[in-house]
């Protein structure tokens, strides 16, 4: 199973504080726990470091993922498509046309039961836009990117074939 392939996502998390560390792999275990048969999808970006679930290998099929700012060490916990969820408590930031997020400072402020509906809801919203079955995949981890250059914290060089 993929929740235990974690050695790419922590080499590139090493970078930061380990109680953001520790954040954003508590996020990634709460996902994984409710969605084992959905894929992870690693970006090692410039300016963040981000992963997100889909039922696919495509970041549009992206239902919800966890990013840490590589400058802010701001973690977020994200909708892809945010702007399409209900939200009822209005408590996801963010004003253009499609990501939704939330600031998590502190796991146990994290408001698990909304979150949990709002994933749910964020994952129909995403299976519903997979138009053809064949890109469905299960359970995979998969670094989609590593950037080179890093903006903030220091670099680190990617695995050859990345």
């Amino acid at each position: 199973m993929a929740k235990g392939d974690t050695k790419d996502l922590k080499k590139f998390l090493s970078v930061f504080p380990k109680e953001k560390q520790k954040t954003a792999l508590w996020l990634r275990d709460f996902i994984w726990d409710h969605y084992p048969h959905c894929n992870e999808l690693i970006y090692d970006n410039y300016n963040a470091v981000a992963f997100g679930w889909s039922p696919t290998d495509k970041v549009g099929h992206t239902f919800c993922s966890i990013a840490v700012g590589r400058t802010s060490y701001n973690v977020h916990f994200g909708f892809y498509w945010g702007s399409e969820l209900s939200d009822p408590k209005k408590i996801l930031l963010g004003e253009g046309n499609q990501y939704r997020y939330l600031l998590v400072d502190d796991i146990d402020d994290f408001p698990k039961a909304y979150i949990k509906n709002l994933v749910k809801e964020a994952y129909a919203n995403s299976f519903a836009k997979v138009k053809d079955s064949r890109q469905l995949k299960k359970g995979q981890t998969i670094v989609k990117s590593v950037s080179t250059k890093k903006r903030g914290v220091k670099n680190i060089k990617p695995k050859k074939g990345n």
